[in-house]
């Protein structure tokens, strides 16, 4: 593992690491979509950009998202940085689970299935491995439920082209 990503790992449960990452993640956007999908959080951790539909707007909405994988499936988890309130992205694949991740290059249709009891613990294990914060993150969101998310392909990947702006 690189050093920042190690380094970025330890700092990532204090609560000024989550308010500065917030303010990069337009900036995460725009590099991902300028390198189509291969460069997102810097490269500093596993990361995909998820476009979901939006539920009031229906308009498509992308979001940087760190993920692990599980078998050929993404897991990913709306934690929103330890905020007392849901990520847009998460009440978005609740209205249509249908959508779409640009993993290293490849964008790739995926159906969300939330994940709950056991199934919701092992993988709650795999993301906690990944980014220990998430811990810290769970404290911080004042008992909010942080849904975890299992993104399970539904098609070929085609290569990732620029998406257009949010």
């Amino acid at each position: 593992m690189p050093v920042l990503g190690s380094l970025t790992r330890r700092v990532g449960h204090h609560r000024w690491f989550g308010a500065a990452a917030r303010l990069l993640v337009p900036a995460d956007r725009l590099v991902g979509r300028l390198t189509r999908g291969r460069v997102v959080a810097l490269g500093l951790i596993p990361s995909l950009v998820i476009t979901t539909t939006g539920r009031r707007s229906g308009k498509p909405r992308s979001n940087p998202l760190l993920y692990v994988p599980d078998g050929d499936a993404y897991v990913v988890v709306g934690s929103n940085w330890g905020q007392a309130h849901q990520p847009g992205w998460s009440l978005n694949l609740l209205a249509d689970p249908a959508a779409e991740v640009a993993v290293k290059g490849r964008r790739i249709p995926v159906r969300a299935e939330v994940a709950t009891g056991a199934e919701r613990e092992r993988l709650w294990r795999l993301l906690t491995t990944e980014w220990p914060a998430y811990r810290a993150y769970v404290q911080r969101a004042g008992g909010r439920e942080i849904r975890v998310f299992r993104l399970v392909p539904t098609g070929r990947g085609a290569p990732a082209t620029p998406a257009e702006p949010d």
